[in-house]
């Protein structure tokens, strides 16, 4: 456990020293976030061996979904200017690949446990979400991820994740929870449509994952819409009718609103013979391009104000979520064991008196039964009677508990799947239905007024990060202020210099 609370220190004080030349308000939140874990350690929403921090990439990350054939592969490579994936027309690589910088100019490809193992990057321990999708292909994961290198200048700082086809396969059920999960960690997302299959109508569960169930999300903002391959249609009559097929199609799916891109690889080798058409293509070709890459480049921006986002989430998530489901967790547990400790003590003296009556062990209002003649004629033998009734009271009442607490798991879990409680909520729940605490306290053990001052103040830390973050890029003083660089390498395959 030391060890493992070594590791969690060590890599905490390495992020400090790569956000310490990149972006020191970053580097503040890293303190915030220890200060979060305390609470979480003090609660047990979290072991000593984990971190807030651990949960979230630090490093930009640009995912880029779409249907099989939709360009993806040859969308990355154009925008690396190296041709680091396979690319045709059928599916050549069915892997999610989580490509990064690294300054040699050989590409390494690597298996997908070293994603699954290393908490610098995304998908870390995915294979335990892969199991509780699809049970046994936890144990398959690398033919579901894998991590290349690449020396291209635009990757440097960030990283690129190049999606697998959205299209049904037999992989379906893994491949969407790591494509939700993909989602959730992403700065930026870019979702690809092929132009050559005009009738969307029939993808509509694709259309469903990719555009349905990302409008309404808080992040929406994040995501590009870009129908890729245009050039295919260039030479039909009206290839407008394309682009104006797959916009009814993203309404009807309910995007009503955001950014739509239609483009096609600058290394095309579609002809386009009419001369006003190729302009008109290529010029609106390379505005939707330009406006991409300009999204690709600043996506530092958006990964500044989303550790900030998390951070606040994780705490409000403790406050507003797991101390309040754990406070009724454990009133459920006291009331069903104060309850049945009444029902049961009630039915013993109903049941004694029931046997002593017909017994004829009352005379007038004095009890006078022979066995406890017995006993006072026994020297200590009332006090050893006591005693044994005394511990089989507390013993058949430390049962009740364990019981009852047994009975409040199953809202419990199927609460915590539903909220998506943050840290571990049942271990918490079974630290504080333990013989040795008071079932009378009424709250979470380690959550008191100290803790939810420093809740406030992680909150409070959030807003003026929020401010400085406004002032460095929006620069509302109209005054050019320097931006921090860092000039080393931070890992060998350098993802943040």
């Amino acid at each position: 456990m030391t060890s493992s609370s070594d590791a969690i220190a060590q890599r905490l004080h390495e992020l400090e020293l790569h956000l310490g030349q990149e972006n020191p308000v970053l580097l503040n939140t890293v303190q915030s976030f220890r200060a979060l874990d305390q609470i979480a350690y003090r609660i047990g929403l979290l072991e000593t061996n984990q971190s807030f921090a651990n949960q979230i990439p630090w490093w930009p990350l640009i995912s880029i979904l779409g249907t099989f054939s939709a360009g993806k592969s040859t969308f990355v490579n154009n925008y690396l200017g190296q041709k680091l994936q396979r690319t045709g027309n059928q599916a050549v690589d069915d892997r999610f690949t989580v490509v990064v910088y690294s300054p040699e100019s050989t590409s390494h490809s690597l298996p997908g446990v070293s994603l699954d193992s290393d908490p610098r990057f995304p998908f870390y321990r995915m294979s335990q979400d892969i199991n509780a999708a699809a049970n046994g292909e936890g144990n398959r994961i690398d033919a579901y991820l894998q991590l290349k290198t690449s020396c291209s200048e635009r990757l440097r700082g960030k990283i690129l994740i190049d999606s697998p086809g959205f299209d049904a396969d037999a992989q379906r059920t893994a491949v969407l929870r790591i494509s939700h999960h993909m989602i959730d960690l992403s700065d930026l997302v870019l979702v690809l449509f092929d132009a050559r299959h005009p009738e969307p109508g029939a993808m509509r569960d694709t259309l469903k994952h990719l555009v349905k169930e990302t409008i309404n999300r808080p992040d929406s903002g994040k995501f590009l819409y870009i129908l890729n391959q245009l050039d295919t249609a260039a030479n039909e009559d009206n290839p407008e009718d394309v682009v104006a097929a797959w916009l009814r199609a993203m309404g009807e799916a309910g995007l009503t609103a955001g950014r739509f891109y239609t483009i096609y690889s600058l290394d095309s080798p579609t002809h386009i013979p009419d001369e006003h058409r190729r302009q008109r293509f290529e010029k609106k070709r390379d505005e939707d391009l330009g406006e991409i890459y300009q999204r690709m480049e600043r996506v530092e921006i958006e990964r500044a104000y989303r550790i900030v986002a998390a951070l606040r989430k994780s705490a409000t998530d403790v406050e507003q979520n797991a101390v309040p489901l754990l406070k009724t967790a454990l009133r459920r547990w006291r009331n069903r064991t104060l309850l049945a400790d009444a029902a049961i003590l009630i039915a013993l003296v109903i049941g004694f008196m029931s046997w002593s009556v017909n017994a004829g062990h009352w005379h007038a209002l004095h009890y006078q039964a022979q066995w406890l003649d017995v006993l006072n004629s026994i020297e200590g033998g009332v006090a050893w009677f006591e005693t044994l009734l005394m511990l089989a009271l507390i013993g058949g009442h430390f049962g009740i508990r364990k019981l009852a607490a047994m009975s409040v798991l199953p809202w419990l879990r199927a609460q915590i799947e539903q909220r998506h409680s943050p840290g571990n909520v049942l271990a918490t729940f079974h630290r504080n239905t333990r013989f040795w605490r008071t079932i009378l306290l009424g709250r979470p053990v380690g959550w008191n007024r100290k803790s939810r001052a420093e809740i406030d103040e992680v909150l409070q830390g959030c807003e003026s990060y929020i401010q400085t973050l406004n002032e460095r890029f929006t620069n509302p003083r109209g005054v050019r202020e320097p931006v921090a660089t860092a000039p080393r390498q931070f890992f060998k395959f350098g993802i943040g210099s």
